[in-house]
């Protein structure tokens, strides 16, 4: 029989795929980056047949570095970078235009202008979910309306939508020759085109965008042995693609945040704080999203309340690629604990507007405090710091949304190997801060998944007894400290607010 899972990991920066065994534990990887394309200030692109041909790389390197055939895998799942909005056609397989990534901010018209005429709160009330740039629904509307050929061609039938998990499914499954066109329900519910109590394209979402119907693909649940179908490529045979699950919702599985009142925080590209709903979706008021966390077979969709955070671990990328004051996330690491503090510094990451709680496209970055004093080993620790900052506000407007107080929050995704930053996390929240063993939950969520689906694990319980904690930070900074720091940080934030009007637009 055989006893490994691969999960595909689509992410913002690169791919990897990872084989994990019957235990959760990673058997061989590979991961390569694929090129960030940014045509204009604001505008973030990625190249679609790039993706998947890493994405076949990926898996053959991975399968080659275990010695696997797809004969010793039982299921494949797939996880990925959410609103990133992908059209293509359904006959040749090539892309009408670049994706359009999440972080991109192309379509704040668009959406401001759906808010200005009052139908932001519709679009609230059916998708759980604001109008903003963040989503993918926005960014087929401007493809629609700016890539030529493409509306008659959607009319046609011949234009297929979908976000990344939607783009590799169809490829997997034979592309051109009988591809599947699916999503499930997780990616579906980051569209705000999907009604999220009905788990369906909503009538009247898809006219206030102006959408085809024939271009979206069907919703399915996150985890299921018949709904995606089976690999006709990249795996040398056929396997059975068992979940699919868009990357924040893959790390709650992956986490085993299962029940009510879970929560954890990925540090990422972003940083996205989720805590599990159960069965009822709550309606933020204090500027969190409503979202679907998972859906097993046949079962109930469970719920979530989410934070989304737009730029944590991509400022040490800025550092390094557009400011040239590091060479490495690990030097701004090692810089950022040279010194005691930031010197008064406090940096607020606006490169695409604020997200959660805020939600101001028109805010951008930020260094607030600056003085001569100030050396890029502060840039680099306020740059890190940011992230805890911005995790604090999410969490907060949690507690205001459920009234309910966390007692812990367990953290994962690359930047929760920062122990720096993850002792000022703690200090910041005022709770324990808990690193699991396995910190590459997405990809753990994405197997558990597929795994669940096929008879690899046999329930919840089992994907249980494979959490271990790795480390705890407890909080160690007095709280009249922490508090002053937050207080300082949200005065920073003031200062990014009412950037971008009408004459500066053009430019952002």
């Amino acid at each position: 029989m055989a006893d490994l899972v691969a999960a595909i990991d689509q992410g913002t920066t690169s791919t990897r795929c990872i084989l994990f065994d019957r235990a959760g534990t990673s058997v061989s990887s590979h991961q390569i980056e694929h090129d960030q394309i940014m045509p204009r200030a604001g505008w973030v692109e990625h190249d679609p047949l790039q993706i998947w041909q890493r994405t076949e790389t990926v898996v053959q390197q991975s399968m080659a570095a275990g010695g696997v055939t797809a004969s010793d895998i039982a299921a494949v799942g797939i996880t990925n970078q959410r609103e990133t909005t992908v059209v293509w056609n359904r006959r040749t397989g090539e892309p009408y235009h670049n994706a359009v990534v999440w972080q991109d901010t192309r379509t704040a018209q668009l959406v401001g202008d759906l808010d200005r005429a009052g139908t932001g709160d519709l679009i609230r009330q059916r998708a759980g979910i604001p109008p903003a740039t963040y989503f993918a629904g926005g960014k087929l509307a401007w493809l629609l309306q700016n890539v030529e050929g493409l509306r008659a061609a959607a009319e046609a039938g011949d234009a297929l939508f979908g976000t990344i998990d939607t783009w590799l499914l169809w490829n997997l499954t034979g592309g051109t020759d009988g591809g599947h066109h699916l999503t499930d329900v997780t990616n579906a519910s980051r569209t705000m085109l999907m009604n999220l109590a009905e788990l369906r394209w909503d009538d009247q979402l898809l006219e206030l965008f102006d959408i085809p119907r024939a271009m979206l693909p069907v919703i399915v649940p996150s985890s299921h042995a018949e709904k995606f179908g089976t690999t006709r490529t990249a795996f040398g045979g056929e396997v059975v693609i068992g979940g699919v699950l868009g990357d924040q919702h893959a790390a709650m599985v992956g986490q085993v945040c299962l029940d009510e009142g879970d929560a954890k925080n990925t540090y990422g590209t972003g940083n996205f704080l989720l805590m599990n709903t159960g069965t009822e979706i709550v309606h933020s008021t204090h500027g969190l999203l409503s979202t679907v966390c998972y859906q097993f077979g046949d079962e109930p969709a469970r719920y979530a309340l989410e934070g989304s955070i737009a730029v944590t671990g991509s400022a040490i990328q800025w550092l390094r690629d557009q400011l040239g004051i590091v060479s490495s996330a690990a030097e701004a690491d090692r810089l950022a604990q040279s010194v005691p503090d930031t010197g008064g510094l406090y940096f607020v990451p606006a490169f695409s507007g604020l997200f959660a709680p805020y939600w101001r496209p028109d805010a951008r970055g930020a260094l607030v405090g600056l003085t001569r004093f100030v050396n890029r080993a502060h840039i680099a620790r306020a740059a890190i710091e940011a992230a805890a900052f911005q995790s604090r506000d999410v969490i907060d407007a949690i507690v205001a949304d459920t009234g309910r107080e966390l007692t812990e929050l367990r953290v994962d995704g690359g930047g929760s190997r920062d122990d720096m930053m993850m002792q000022f996390q703690a200090d910041i929240l005022g709770i324990p801060v808990v690193r699991p063993a396995i910190i590459e939950t997405t990809a753990l969520g994405a197997a558990y998944a597929a795994g669940l689906a096929t008879g690899v694990w046999p329930d919840r319980a089992a994907l249980g007894s494979h959490w271990r904690e790795g480390r705890r930070w407890e909080p160690q900074m007095p709280v009249e400290e922490a508090d002053r720091r937050v207080r300082l940080w949200r005065k920073a934030v003031t200062k990014s607010l009412d950037w971008v009007d009408e004459d500066v637009t053009a430019l952002s």
